[in-house]
C-alpha cells in the first residue's frame, strides 16, 4: 500500500512550490553564515594531513558542522578512523535531542520521509523546519517548508566546502580563518537573546562547554547543550521574558 506525506487533502501545485520556496526564503538569512563556515571546513580540510576527498566527504556524509571539525581534526592528528567516527557520534548526540522536536510533525510519514528528514536535522534546519510546521496550512505544507529549507541548506553547505576544499592548499595557515566558526557562532546566538530563558541557558551552555573541554571524545558538547536545555526550561513561563 503507498504511503503518503499527509492525510490532508491534496494541495495544488502553486501551493507546493510557494511552501518550497518560503522553506528556501526562511533558510537565506542563515547562509550568510553557514556559507563562510563551510568555507573554513572545505579549507581544513584541503589543509590537514588527510586525502581532502576525505575531508570533503564529511559535508555530505556527516553534514554537522562541528562534527566535521572533530573528524577532520582527529584524523590530521593521526587518530585510528574508528575513534574520529565515534568522536563524531558524540558530537552529534545533541541531536537526539533537536529529533524530539521534529518527532511529532513526522509521525504517520514514510520510512523513507524519515530517513531523509533526519539525515538533515542540524540547528539551521530544526529552526526553520519549526517555523515553518508553525506557519504552514497543513502538515503536507510543513513537509514541504522544511524539504525547501533543507534543500537549499545542503547545496549551500557542499558547496562552500566543495569552494574551501579547491582553493585551500594555496592559502596561508597564518589567516587563522578557523576563528569564523566561533564567530559564526556568536552571530548566531547573540540576536536570540531575547528571553530570560534563552538568556539562562545560554549562560549555562558556556560554564558547561567551557568546563567539559576536557571531556573525552567531545563529550562536552552535549553536557553542555543538556544543561542549557534544563536550565531554559526551568524558568516559569511567567517569568521568561
Amino acid at each position: 500500500m503507498a504511503a503518503t506525506l499527509t492525510r490532508a487533502a491534496p494541495a495544488t501545485a502553486g501551493g507546493r512550490t510557494h511552501d518550497l520556496i518560503a522553506g528556501a526564503r526562511a533558510m537565506a538569512p542563515w547562509l550568510l553564515g553557514i556559507a563562510p563556515y563551510g568555507l573554513v571546513i572545505g579549507i581544513s580540510a584541503a589543509q590537514a594531513g588527510i586525502p581532502t576527498l576525505a575531508g570533503w566527504l564529511s559535508g555530505p556524509l556527516v553534514f554537522a558542522g562541528s562534527a566535521q571539525v572533530a573528524t577532520i581534526q582527529m584524523l590530521d592528528s593521526g587518530a585510528a578512523p574508528l575513534v574520529a567516527v565515534v568522536a563524531a557520534l558524540s558530537v552529534n548526540l545533541r541531536l537526539i535531542l533537536y529529533s524530539a522536536t521534529m518527532a511529532r510533525h513526522w509521525g504517520g510519514t514514510p520510512r523513507w520521509w524519515q530517513a531523509l528528514a533526519a539525515y538533515a536535522i542540524v540547528d539551521p534546519s530544526v529552526a526553520v523546519g519549526v517555523d515553518g510546521y508553525e506557519r504552514a496550512d497543513d502538515r503536507r505544507g510543513g513537509h514541504l517548508r522544511y524539504a525547501g529549507g533543507v534543500a537549499t541548506l545542503w547545496v549551500a553547505w557542499v558547496a562552500a566546502i566543495t569552494v574551501g576544499a579547491t582553493v585551500g592548499t594555496g592559502l596561508p595557515a597564518g589567516l587563522h580563518l578557523e576563528y569564523v566558526v566561533p564567530l559564526f557562532l556568536v552571530g548566531e546566538v547573540v540576536p536570540r537573546l531575547t528571553t530570560r530563558g534563552v538568556r539562562r541557558g545560554v549562560a549555562v551552555a558556556v560554564v558547561f562547554a567551557l568546563a567539559g573541554r576536557w571531556i573525552p571524545l567531545h563529550l562536552g558538547v552535549l553536557v553542555a547543550v543538556t544543561g542549557g536545555l534544563v536550565a531554559a526550561l526551568a524558568v516559569p513561563e511567567e517569568d521568561d521574558r
